[in-house]
């Protein structure tokens, strides 16, 4: 059974200007689609890599998973249990106990405050658990010292701050860890041990995992599957080897001709052509096609639907 159920998931946002103006600049309403109609699975005890340019809607679908948005449109389901719209409260809140994230930005994301003690044990004091010695416990499991517990923030370093997140996220023993981009800030020495340190943890503990990224590179070694979303919607989902080795959507191998590569010295690369379209006003049909170097008539007018071919998801008129 999968721990993680995404139905058709949808996210508007109302981004018009206020009354006043659009009376006397004679304009309508105007909504931003932040996310499109995407279904995804995440089995327990997995990876699942969301992975896209900026814009794409990858953090707008880890706050939705997290409860931190709702969705305009669609489902999401954590446990069989739907956060936007169940009543029993009693099952929300545990759900809600197996639900952490760990965010960008490792130092907007600590209370400066606060000391470390205090930040890794709020998930627990929350909710009335006792948090005597966790903090101190959490520390050693991320590779950080007992004594670090009495610090504050500004005192450690890019990668310990993450660690301290990851040791927050800990905390509450979730099932489901939503990590969003938690890597791109630190230097690429630091984002190894990061990693290799959420691997471990993920086996140790039974984690689950949503890994939100645009590095490809990162992707390919942490995840189970991958989802590649392009202006708000899913246009491919495979297993890392399936991805990688054989990309069916056009989008996906203009993203892996464009990441580095360990045999790429000296190689010439077309770089990627065009833009992401107006999410305010897309094009109709494919919403890659103004950038597609196979774009056919048909993929101007009709907008390709999910579906599988072989042992991939791919929503492309031209696949085959």
């Amino acid at each position: 059974m999968a721990l993680v159920k995404v139905d058709t998931l949808s996210r508007v946002f109302d981004v018009s200007k206020p009354w006043l103006n659009r009376v006397l600049e004679r304009r309508p309403k105007a909504y931003l689609t932040a996310v499109s109609e995407v279904d995804f699975e995440v089995p327990e005890r997995t990876t699942y890599a969301l992975v896209g340019e900026s814009g794409s809607g990858k953090s707008t679908i880890g706050k939705m998973l997290v409860g931190l948005l709702r969705p305009s449109d669609g489902a999401v389901q954590i446990e069989g249990v739907d956060l936007a719209r169940e009543t029993d409260a009693a099952k929300v809140a545990k759900v809600r106990a197996d639900i952490q994230m760990i965010f960008q930005d490792p130092y907007a994301s600590l209370n400066p405050r606060w000391r470390v003690r205090d930040i890794i044990a709020e998930p627990v004091a929350a909710r009335g658990g006792k948090t005597e010695g966790l903090a101190e416990k959490l520390l050693e499991q991320v590779g950080l010292s007992v004594k670090d517990a009495g610090k504050f923030p500004h005192e450690f370093s890019g990668g310990q701050r993450q660690r301290i997140c990851i040791a927050r996220a800990l905390a509450s023993d979730p099932r489901l860890i939503v990590c969003d981009e938690p890597t791109s800030a630190l230097d690429v020495s630091v984002q190894a041990q990061v990693l290799n340190l959420m691997s471990d943890l993920k086996d140790q503990f039974g984690l689950t995992y949503v890994f939100i990224s645009h590095d490809l590179t990162v992707v390919r070694h942490m995840a189970d599957r991958i989802g590649v979303l392009y202006l708000y919607r899913l246009v491919e989902e495979a297993a890392p080897e399936a991805l990688f080795d054989d990309p069916k959507h056009p989008y996906t191998q203009m993203l892996l001709e464009a990441a580095p590569r360990m045999d790429g010295f000296g190689r010439e690369v077309q770089p990627p052509e065009g833009e992401i379209p107006d999410p305010i006003n897309p094009p109709p049909g494919c919403a890659f096609h103004p950038r597609c170097p196979i774009a056919q008539a048909v993929c101007k007018t009709t907008r390709p639907e999910m579906r599988r071919l072989g042992q991939t998801r791919v929503a492309c008129h031209m696949a085959e």
